[in-house]
């Protein structure tokens, strides 16, 4: 018997190395069909014979960029954070797991349509290959990848509409059988609202306002630094897309190809809806109120592993679901299941079908797939056309019931209704003014008088709410022409700040009614008297009003829940005049403890520093860093420029907004220029690795190589992935 074994597992060893021997023979071949040129910038321009084959290329690129952030994306998206991280990310994994298991994934995989199997074979092959062929590179936990693996984060952006559901409220739920405590959910929401504003910018400008009568696109997401590469993935069936692709994704996800741009912006869409469920304990099991009947609750369990202390552990969860989707919460005393969007295969499909579209026909013919949820898209082509889509997945319901709140799911008339067609959904196609912008806010100002109407909408279709980067944008475009690629450029860094009209001209109002004679308030408020409400490195009226706002966001009292917009503007026209002087007196106060002075250039305190290539940076006021003039989005900054955390330091050092900027001229040629934060590779030894951090921070774009020609005019190195030396 002892001697049978031996030979089971000699077999298995051998048929297990045959099978490594394949794989590679398999890698090899593939990579003889894929050339990748890397720029002067580093931007790697990947060709291949195939669509897979040009998937294969831009994975295996993206690994030489950043296999750290590839990884930790396929980390998180597949729940197995708390295998790296340990036991506080549990939560994070246990969410991913109830919307879809491995082995829901594996069966979306294997229902793919034959082209869409392949891009997800290369997929893997090429970050296999990678590790392959650079054994220095030590996994943090995924040491291969599979094929099935882009069916967790298909639709676009990372994270999209699974984020918007809270870990917090899964622990409660999860651990204890409860919901969160009401003072907590009110500190994580006030919490959420202090956070730098997620989100980006979208403007498009037909051929009768601009100086070559071409149509411009002005891409601009607003992301964490360093969360997307810059791409080019060419093939000879018919890829030609260039843009920002999120790491592990093998599409372009905001970019644009020889005839067609587009851009998307976060949504406020109501995608997503809570249905509150009535749970009834029956001998044989949970059932569920559903009308008149009662249907059972599906239940299962997860099986969680998670590091401690170097030693792995599992922990196992019970997981509930009904029809409206999985139990994620509790509401009071009742469970809450959450719906959103979640096709994965269909939503991979319109992904990369979106980035080989020709003209507006196919675009909006490929938007009937409708699993685009998390988004807006502004689109600009080569026939003229210019086009803003808001939102693409929108449920259909009984407007009769505020999905804003969460509804009861027991009555069958709260169910979703199918699905809004595009038409049915907020569309506009070729306004007459000539321009569009969506800074996500209000889809009835995207082109001031002739944009879509609110009336003609059910009204969970979106909020009606502005932002100061729409305000900004709004006043920016209005009555102006002759619009070429620089003067958008130009106009996307606009220093002007909208929302310090009101909240400083309220602060230097309650200083002269009820403060002027004091004299360490004096000098300070004159600073903000006479400054222009424009953000530059030299501006310490800039540096004041940051400061000013900020703290009025975490410490004003607010008499009802407000935007962002109406709190600000409160704040500046009806908060008590005793509020204003005590807040701004803390930052003052502030100011002078952590730098010796309240007179500080805005630049002496906002800062750009990239010390090494970890997600999160370890800022530190004693390193170098570089000083920049742009602004948080919250005052109205296009040019957004924010922080999320700061590891203690006195100095504001940006992690997020501007990241990859793009301008693009769509003509009989296709033209474009383009930004990065920083630079394309995370390593500090590469010298792109902030070679475009100067440049960004003087608005100073590159242009960018789209033609074979002109790509190979500025090739550094062009090279057959598992060629090139680490």
């Amino acid at each position: 018997m002892k001697l049978f074994y031996f030979f089971l597992a000699l077999s298995l060893f051998s048929r297990k190395m045959d099978q490594a021997k394949s794989d590679i023979e398999g890698w090899k071949a593939q990579a003889e069909r894929v050339t990748i040129i890397r720029d002067d910038f580093g931007i790697p321009h990947i060709y291949g014979k195939t669509d897979a084959d040009a998937v294969f290329g831009l994975l295996y690129a993206q690994c030489e960029d950043d296999f750290n952030r590839v990884e930790q994306n396929y980390i998180w998206a597949t729940g197995r954070l708390a295998e790296v991280e340990g036991e506080e990310a549990v939560y994070s994994d246990l969410r991913a797991k109830l919307f879809m298991t491995q082995e829901e994934a594996v069966a979306n995989y294997e229902a793919s349509p034959t082209w869409l199997k392949e891009l997800c074979r290369a997929f893997a092959d090429g970050i296999n290959y990678y590790l392959h062929t650079h054994p220095e590179v030590t996994p943090k936990l995924l040491t291969r990848f599979e094929p099935w693996m882009p069916m967790y984060f298909s639709e676009g952006s990372i994270g999209g509409d699974i984020e918007r559901i809270s870990t917090k409220k899964i622990k409660a739920f999860y651990e204890s059988g409860m919901a969160i405590p009401e003072m907590e959910a009110f500190k994580l929401k006030k919490e959420q609202k202090q956070e730098e504003p997620q989100g980006s910018n979208g403007i498009a400008i037909s051929g009768k306002l601009t100086e070559s009568g071409n149509t411009l696109l002005l891409i601009n997401p607003h992301t964490s630094f360093y969360f997307r590469g810059e791409v080019h993935i060419a093939s000879e069936e018919g890829l030609n897309a260039y843009g920002a692709v999120t790491w592990g994704q093998f599409f372009v996800y905001q970019g644009f190809n020889e005839k067609t741009g587009w851009m998307h912006t976060s949504t406020y869409t109501d995608i997503m809806d809570e249905f509150i469920e009535t749970i009834v304990q029956q001998d044989e099991g949970l059932y569920y109120a559903y009308g008149e009947e009662l249907r059972p609750v599906k239940s299962s369990e997860i099986t969680l592993k998670y590091q401690e202390d170097g030693v792995v552990k599992e922990r196992i969860f019970p997981a509930y679901r009904t029809h409206h989707g999985p139990i994620t919460h509790m509401a009071e005393d009742r469970w809450v299941a959450t719906a959103m969007m979640w096709e994965p295969k269909k939503a991979l499909e319109q992904s990369f079908i979106r980035t080989k579209q020709e003209g507006y026909k196919g675009f909006r013919k490929m938007m009937d797939m409708r699993t685009n949820s998390s988004n807006n898209t502004v689109y600009a082509d080569a026939e003229g056309n210019i086009a803003y889509f808001h939102g693409n997945f929108v449920p259909k319901r009984d407007s009769s019931f505020d999905y804003s709140q969460p509804v009861e799911g027991s009555d069958p008339k709260t169910d979703w209704q199918g699905l809004h067609t595009v038409e049915e959904n907020i569309l506009l196609l070729n306004p007459e003014n000539g321009w569009l912008q969506n800074c996500n806010s209000t889809p009835y100002t995207a082109a001031l008088e002739f944009s879509p109407k609110k009336e003609a909408y059910p009204n969970y279709m979106s909020i009606d709410q502005e932002n100061f980067r729409g305000v900004h944008a709004i006043n920016l475009l209005k009555d102006k022409n002759n619009f070429t690629l620089d003067n958008l450029i130009t106009l996307a860094h606009d220093p002007y700040l909208p929302a310090f009209e009101k909240l400083i001209s309220g602060l230097v109002e309650a200083y002269d009614r009820i403060a002027s004679e004091n004299v360490q308030l004096k000098a300070p408020i004159e600073v903000l008297r006479k400054w222009d409400l424009r953000t530059s490195t030299e501006a310490v009226g800039m540096t004041l009003a940051h400061y000013y706002g900020t703290l009025y966001g975490r410490k004003g009292i607010l008499p009802k829940e407000m935007s962002d917009m109406e709190a600000i503007n409160y704040f500046g026209t009806k908060s008590p005049f005793s509020e204003r002087l005590a807040i701004f007196a803390e930052v003052v106060a502030q100011l002078e403890s952590d730098f010796g002075t309240w007179h500080m250039p805005w630049g002496k305190v906002n800062r750009f520093q990239r010390i090494n290539g970890e997600i999160r940076q370890p800022f530190n006021d004693s390193l170098p860093s570089m000083p920049i003039g742009y602004a948080s989005g919250r005052w109205g900054a296009l040019a957004a420029y924010g922080t999320s955390y700061d590891n203690n330091t006195k100095k504001i050092y940006g992690t997020r907004g501007n990241s990859f900027v793009a301008v693009v001229e769509f003509g009989e040629k296709v033209r474009a220029k383009s930004i990065l934060a920083g630079g394309q590779s995370s390593d500090p030894t590469s010298s792109h690795f902030d070679d475009q951090a100067l440049p960004y921070a003087k608005a100073e774009f590159k242009e960018v190589a789209f033609y074979k020609e002109d790509v190979l005019k500025r090739a550094e190195e062009t090279y057959r992935p598992g060629e090139r030396n680490p």
